[in-house]
C-alpha cells in the first residue's frame, strides 16, 4: 500500500513539474527510467496501467496534428519518401548481414530490424504475428529497441547542434534514425519548433512503410494474422485538415498543441518507468551487437547524407 502511494506521488509530482515547465522530454524519460531500475515504483501497479502510456501517446501524437498544415504535410512527406525507402531497405540489408555474421536468432534478428527501419515497438508488435515470434523473442526485441530509443532522446540534440544541423535537418534525421515515435517527438521539441513537426510528420508518414513490410513478411510464411496497424496514424491526418481549413478552430489550436506536447512528456515518464533490472538482463549478446551496429550505421550515414544533401 505504500509502495503504490509512493509511486502515485512520484507521478503527481513529475506532471506538475512538466505543467510548470521544470521537465524537459528527457529528464522526465530520466526520472521514470531511474524509477523503474531502482524500483521506487509500484511494479504491479506499473504494469497494469502499460496499456494507459499507448493511448496517452496516440492522443499527444494526434493533438500535435493541429500544428501541422496538410500543405507542408503534403511536402515534408514528398521530399522524405526515397530517403525513407532507401534507409528501411539498407536497415534490413546490414541487419541481416550483421545477423549472419554472428549467428544471432533470424527472427528475433527480423524483429529488430523492423523496429530499427520503421517506428520501434510498433513496427515489433505488426510483425511478430506474421513470423510467429514468441513472446521471449518479441520482448527481447522491444526491451533492444527501447533501450536505444531512450538513449537516442539523451544524445540526438547534442550531436545535433554539434553538427550545427538545421531545423530541417535535425527533424528529418531525428524521425529517420530514431526508433520510435515518442522519442522522436521529445528530441525534436528539445531542437526546435520547425523540426519538431517535420520530424512528427516524417515518422507518421515513414510508420506508413509497416503495411507494405507486413505484406511482404506475411507472404513468405502461412500467416493469416491481421495487420497490427497503428490507426491514429489517421487521428493526426484528420487533426491537420481540421486546423487547415476549419478557420473556427484555429484560435484554439495552439491551446491544443500546447497540451499535446505536456502530454507526450508525461508518457514518455510513464514509459520510462518500464525498464527494469530483469528486462536488461534478458538482452542477448549477439542480437544486442546486431541492433546497436545497425542503429549506428543508419544514424551515421543518414547524418552523412543529411548534412550533405539537405
Amino acid at each position: 500500500m505504500l509502495n503504490k502511494l509512493s509511486t502515485y506521488g512520484i507521478v503527481c509530482l513529475v506532471f506538475i513539474g512538466i505543467l510548470l515547465n521544470f521537465i524537459s522530454p528527457a529528464l522526465a524519460l530520466g526520472i521514470g527510467m531511474l524509477s523503474g531500475i531502482f524500483k521506487l515504483a509500484n511494479e504491479d501497479l506499473v504494469s497494469k496501467n502499460k496499456p494507459f502510456q499507448k493511448y496517452l501517446l496516440q492522443a499527444s501524437v494526434v493533438g500535435l496534428g493541429f500544428g501541422i498544415h496538410v500543405k507542408q504535410a503534403v511536402e515534408i512527406g514528398s521530399n522524405s519518401f526515397f530517403i525513407t525507402l532507401i534507409t528501411i531497405v539498407f536497415v534490413f540489408i546490414v541487419a541481416f548481414a550483421i545477423g549472419r555474421l554472428l549467428k544471432s536468432d533470424r527472427i528475433t534478428t527480423i524483429l529488430v530490424a523492423s523496429g530499427t527501419a520503421i517506428c520501434g515497438g510498433s513496427a515489433i508488435a505488426a510483425v511478430s504475428p506474421s513470423i510467429k515470434a514468441n513472446s521471449n523473442q518479441t520482448s527481447i526485441s522491444l526491451a533492444i529497441v527501447f533501450l536505444l530509443n531512450a538513449l537516442a532522446l539523451f544524445i540526438f540534440p547534442s550531436i545535433g547542434h554539434y553538427f550545427n544541423l538545421n531545423q530541417e535537418q535535425f527533424g528529418l534525421w531525428s524521425a529517420i534514425a530514431i526508433h520510435d515515435t515518442s522519442s522522436v517527438v521529445g528530441a525534436a521539441e528539445l531542437f526546435g519548433e520547425e523540426a519538431l513537426n517535420i520530424a512528427t510528420t516524417t515518422k507518421l508518414v515513414r510508420t506508413l512503410w509497416i503495411i507494405p513490410l507486413v505484406l511482404i513478411i506475411s507472404f513468405g510464411t502461412d500467416s493469416k494474422k491481421k495487420i497490427q496497424f497503428p490507426w491514429f496514424i489517421f487521428g493526426f491526418l484528420v487533426a491537420m485538415i481540421i486546423a487547415s481549413y476549419i478557420p473556427q478552430i484555429q484560435d484554439i489550436n495552439h491551446h491544443i498543441v500546447w497540451g499535446a506536447r505536456k502530454l507526450l512528456i508525461f508518457t514518455l515518464f510513464l514509459i520510462g518507468l518500464q525498464i527494469n533490472i530483469s528486462q536488461i538482463k534478458k538482452l542477448g549478446f549477439s542480437i544486442l551487437i546486431v541492433a546497436v551496429l545497425t542503429w549506428l550505421i543508419l544514424a551515421i550515414i543518414s547524418l552523412a547524407y543529411i548534412v550533405n544533401y539537405f
